[in-house]
């Protein structure tokens, strides 16, 4: 019977005090009567905890931390569990009463540990008490938002998610002072937490005098000014793809935060919260819900935030001292870069290139933070460009599955508001937010993007900027901000006439703007060979693959294998920041101006520019593979043979890219020129200064004639450079200039 001599009143109704008091102590303590008794205590237990827990001998940490930050005191429930194993549960099963005891608690604790201060008169008064917010943490897993049920309502719960959306800081009143129209009587009012509102009583209190006015029905009215308030924002937090169930839509959650918290979540961010599951009136649900009296919405008010940083985004960062040492023993191994190729997407045949790119791309270059402040992005982006069936977008689905965090679009089903960020009205406040596209949500991790050359050209702009200033930036609807998006890109694209044609020059190959085309810092084009003993030896595999798939039995190895390279990528990037040697930097420097020499010396030949630009971007490129090589191997310099290997990577892709294709100078003989000669005049004949004509047909009619459609298409690409007809429309039409 803790806490008898307080000074509160009790009376006793005797039958029943007789009857808690004999045998059912339990009882007793839950009564009413004895229930101020049992909070005073739990009120001294949660002061005893914040003074005298000490995490080892004389380190006390609550106290410490709150000297140092007044206004929040973050708790680990593990700890309060170590302290007094009631205390757990109780905030479990009831947070709405005892945490408001353990934020007066942390407040009197604080207020004693300050020294006296001089009062009005002169003489050392005792501080107030201030309001000191308490955040909970604990180690426990996250629930789904999808088991959240009634069961769940006004006790603790624990779930993770992304934020999609924040609304404006409003402010909530704590206390409201209600004023009397008639008698000018005022009363102070307390207001409910999270979204509830407060209940003002309907009448007055007053006593009326002899030949006064009696008090009306309501005649309380709200002083604004005399109230108090704090702080409040509604988040809407989405749960975590990786989480929901195939072919549902991702549900979301309603959060509510308060003082501390508020503006220190932009959308876009993952999150793990601790909070109370409550229930809120909705005020214009919809109209079926009107005559629904009992129907309330869920929503959660948080009391503790954790974030899951970029570092260690999504998923445990703690590796086991276990893993750790496999994981450095792996690397010391002198092929542990074959080995992890050998990892990569193992049931694709061939590409090896294509399988070291991913692998740089997966484990990504060092970002740079230079002094004044101008960031240098440190993701790997890879554009596959190819013939349809050459595996392109199962690389992309196995790099969805393997990365630590990754989107996976397609490029006709995306807009670029999708792919940045859109600007959403609100249903119930009518105000504008922001919520975070597939570029946004993948912070910190890699976008696959596939039939790139299918998105519309103002949408793949919306790219740009994204891929190289690594920050997505936006003005509409009055909201002006800049999301980030450190993401690495990987895009898979057709040619233009679906399979790469060695008959047309490079530039009508890729057919993507320069300005994109630089934004990659490997460009690979996969081509179809037809070989008699490559197709034999694919067609084995390829059947071997399909034969020995048997579900059951490698299932687990596999995903094993999956989840081993996810974990080590994930402790490269936390780990591992390399820097290039000097000696490595003075070999890429000379490199790096023979290759400009090359293609300036190729372009002065050809009478053309590479379709492929080689600009400062490629050498930062070379910089950025030869860092992700070294990452590999756990190694924090990036050697020589580093760099060697990665501009190997670049000739094989980018440079060949940029050399691919017919060079029109090239082995024209007489009767060739003359041919082209001749179609150059029908064509000219047949359209008239700026008219056009659609290119198939052109070539239709010519062909139809006894040309040679090459010819026909040669003698375009001269006129073309000559500035003499120009391509509208994706080049599906010709204009002719004057």
């Amino acid at each position: 019977m803790s806490g008898w001599d307080e000074g509160a009143i009790y009376y006793s109704d005797q039958a029943q005090s007789l009857g808690d008091g004999s045998g059912h102590g339990g009882l007793g303590e839950n009564s009413s009567s004895s229930a101020p008794a049992t909070n005073h205590s739990v009120l001294q237990k949660f002061k005893e905890f914040i003074r005298s827990f000490e995490i080892e001998k004389n380190v006390f940490s609550y106290s410490e931390s709150l000297l140092h930050n007044p206004k929040f005191l973050l708790v680990d429930l593990e700890d309060v569990h170590a302290f007094d194993s009631d205390l757990p549960a109780k905030l479990r099963s009831s947070p709405a009463d005892f945490l408001p005891l353990f934020e007066n608690a942390a407040g009197q604790v604080l207020a004693n540990l300050k020294t006296k201060v001089a009062g009005n008169e002169g003489q050392l008064e005792e501080p107030v008490p201030k309001d000191v917010q308490i955040l909970l943490t604990s180690k426990e897993d996250p629930v789904s938002m999808r088991s959240l049920g009634a069961q769940y309502i006004s006790k603790l719960v624990k779930i993770a998610g992304i934020t999609i959306a924040a609304s404006r800081v409003k402010a909530k009143a704590t206390y409201v002072t209600v004023m009397c129209k008639n008698c000018k009587n005022v009363q102070r009012v307390a207001c409910r937490p999270g979204l509830g509102g407060a209940i003002v009583p309907r009448t007055c209190g007053h006593v009326p005098q002899a030949g006064e006015d009696p008090c009306p029905l309501d005649p309380w009215v709200v002083v604004p000014d005399r109230s108090k308030y704090v702080d409040q924002q509604t988040l809407k937090l989405q749960e975590n793809p990786e989480d929901v169930p195939t072919g549902e839509l991702p549900r979301n959650m309603l959060l509510s935060v308060d003082r501390h918290l508020v503006q220190t979540i932009v959308p876009g961010t993952r999150l793990t919260i601790m909070g109370i599951y409550s229930i809120y009136q909705a005020s214009n649900s919809s109209t079926s819900h009107k005559g629904a009296v009992a129907v309330r919405q869920p929503y959660i008010r948080v009391v503790g935030i954790e974030e899951a940083n970029e570092a260690n985004s999504r998923g445990p960062a703690a590796f086991t001292p276990e893993e750790i040492e496999e994981f450095k023993k792996f690397a010391a191994d002198p092929d542990a870069y074959k080995n992890i190729c050998s990892k990569i997407a193992p049931s694709i045949f061939g590409h090896d290139d294509v399988k070291k790119a991913v692998a740089c791309l997966l484990f990504s270059g060092s970002r740079k933070n230079l002094p004044d402040g101008v960031k240098l992005r440190g993701d790997i982006n890879v554009l596959l460009l190819g013939d349809p069936s050459t595996a392109k977008s199962q690389f992309l689905k196995f790099v969805e599955k393997t990365a630590p965090v990754a989107v996976y679009t397609s490029g006709k089903g995306s807009s670029a508001a999708g792919l940045t960020a859109s600007v959403v009205r609100d249903s119930s406040s009518r105000e504008f937010y922001l919520e975070g596209g597939a570029m946004v949500l993948a912070d910190g991790g890699v976008v696959c993007i596939d039939e790139f050359d299918k998105m519309r050209p103002e949408d793949r702009v919306a790219i740009h900027e994204a891929m190289e200033q690594q920050t997505i930036s936006i003005a509409k609807a009055g909201i002006t901000t800049v999301l980030n998006s450190r993401t690495s890109v990987l895009a898979a694209a057709n040619p233009p006439s679906g399979r790469y044609d060695d008959l047309k020059t490079a530039q009508d190959n890729i057919d993507l703007q320069t300005t994109i085309l630089s934004r990659f810092d490997l460009i690979f084009i996969v081509k179809d060979i037809r070989m008699y003993s490559q197709d034999k030896i694919i067609a084995r595999h390829i059947i071997k693959v399909h034969a020995s798939a048997d579900a059951t039995l490698g299932d687990s190895r596999t995903s094993k294998e999956e989840n081993w390279l996810k974990r080590y990528i994930q402790y490269c990037r936390t780990e591992c920041h390399p820097r290039l040697s000097d000696s490595a930097s003075t070999l890429l420097q000379n490199n790096y101006v023979k290759i400009r020499q090359d293609m300036r010396r190729q372009a002065n030949e050809t009478g053309e520019a590479a379709a492929i630009p080689i600009t400062v971007r490629q050498l930062e490129a070379i910089v950025r593979l030869s860092e992700a090589l070294a990452k590999m191997k756990l190694s924090h310099v990036a050697t020589e043979e580093n760099v060697q290997e990665a501009l190997r990577l670049f000739t094989v892709s980018t440079m060949d890219a940029a050399r691919s294709g017919i060079n029109q100078q090239v082995n024209l003989t007489p009767e060739m020129a003359n041919e082209i000669k001749q179609a150059e005049t029908q064509i000219k004949r047949r359209i008239g200064i700026g008219n056009h004509i659609s290119e198939r047909k052109l070539i239709d009619e010519l062909t139809r004639m006894g040309m040679n459609e090459s010819t026909v298409r040669r003698a375009l690409i001269i006129m073309h450079q000559r500035d003499e007809v120009e391509y509208k429309r994706e080049r599906r039409l010709i204009l002719r200039k004057a």
